[in-house]
């Protein structure tokens, strides 16, 4: 049975109400890399000529929203969490170099927390990788990429704190 955008949700659906943890999300990220190595999928849902952001899915009931997003050029991001939330990326098209950081200080109101660099590792087409809530990462894309991810609920409407990167005995 070919994997629609209806399945897709369905079973990942499934996979969160029965474990709306890490494990379901691991779950949820198996199906993501299911989906990427689905050519019809890939060709229904993920257009390298689409937005940047754009919502295909949001689930009533548990708050996860499934997203494409096509990105045209260059583009670096600060170090970064998602808030109360988690998100999985899945690489469709080009690649991502992903930096995951320590948190050296949580941001407050008034300052930007503080991360120190990690590691860096590339997601290639058909990669797919789970961010938990707190995980802090940024990507780095030097050409055009299209990318399915799926946030644990929509980020348009969570307001997050910013982090600057910093050595670590700058903290």
């Amino acid at each position: 049975m070919p994997l629609t955008l209806d399945r897709f949700a369905a079973e990942a659906h499934r996979a969160l109400k029965a474990e709306p943890g890490p494990a379901g999300r691991e779950k949820v990220c198996a199906l993501v890399r299911q989906a990427l190595a689905d050519k019809d999928f890939v060709a229904a849902n993920l257009h390298a000529d689409g937005p940047e952001r754009k919502v295909l899915y949001e689930d009533p009931e548990l708050g996860f929203t499934v997203l494409a997003h096509a990105y045209q050029g260059a583009k670096n991001s600060k170090p970064h969490d998602h808030g109360p939330s988690w998100a999985i990326y899945g690489q469709a098209a080009g690649e991502t170099i992903m930096t995951d950081w320590d948190c050296l200080a949580r941001p407050t109101a008034t300052a930007p927390g503080k991360a120190a660099r990690k590691r860096d590792y590339a997601l290639s087409p058909g990669m797919a990788y789970l961010y938990n809530e707190g995980d802090l990462h940024s990507p780095r894309r030097d050409g055009a990429t299209v990318l399915l991810r799926i946030e644990g609920q929509n980020m348009d409407r969570v307001k997050r704190l910013p982090y600057e990167a910093v050595e670590p005995a700058a903290a």
